[in-house]
């Protein structure tokens, strides 16, 4: 389903924007990983060689992303859910949240909380959907928002306490059809960064 919605090119305008190092590039990072789901940023993470806790609140997804090879990095996986990490304050250097938005009833709120368990000088890096009118998304796969504007996410950003805020295209569009045939919708992604203040 993932190949189907979004390429790569969103994994690596999320690692580029957080500007993460290629494996064995300085010291060894962490990050977490926001609704991982079936690991998509998780394998990017774990492929420069950073330790990534990856967070679902599926049982079955955290089933599925313990039989990832961690390879050159290191993983955790924990049960938990956006606005309430299973995480330490200023534990990380990055955290990521890819498609997850969408999904959650307050946002600011979420974000806040994912600045929360930033380390000093650590990035928030969220790829997501651009504000669409495609109403099949929120009907048959649950979305709470059809996606969001820019100015909305950049002010969550700032309200959360991060600086260095952008938000930006991603290069690549979302694509899906309707499963009862209410058409086709292809969005763009943006991706949205901060860091916090040392």
């Amino acid at each position: 389903m993932r190949e189907g919605f979004f390429s790569e090119d969103v994994l690596e305008a999320a690692l580029a924007a957080a500007e993460v190092p290629r494996q064995g590039e300085g010291e060894a990072l962490t990050a977490v990983d926001v609704g991982a789901g079936s690991g998509f940023v998780t394998r990017g993470l774990l492929a420069r060689g950073l330790r990534v806790v990856a967070v679902d609140r599926s049982r079955a997804m955290l089933e599925e992303l313990k039989r990832l090879d961690p390879g050159a990095g290191v993983l955790e996986v924990r049960e938990g859910e956006g606005g309430a990490l299973p995480l330490a304050d200023a534990a990380m250097d990055y955290v990521f949240a890819n498609m997850f938005l969408h999904h959650v009833e307050d946002p600011g709120a979420v974000i806040k909380d994912m600045v929360r368990v930033l380390k000093p000088g650590g990035r928030l890096v969220i790829t997501d959907l651009d504000r669409h009118d495609f109403t099949f998304l929120l009907e048959e796969h649950h979305d709470r928002w059809p996606g969001f504007l820019r100015q909305d996410v950049e002010r969550w950003f700032v309200e959360a306490g991060l600086t260095r805020v952008s938000v930006d295209c991603a290069g690549t569009d979302c694509s899906c059809e309707s499963e009862t045939g209410q058409g086709a919708a292809s969005i763009s992604v943006f991706v949205a960064t901060g860091r916090r203040p040392d």
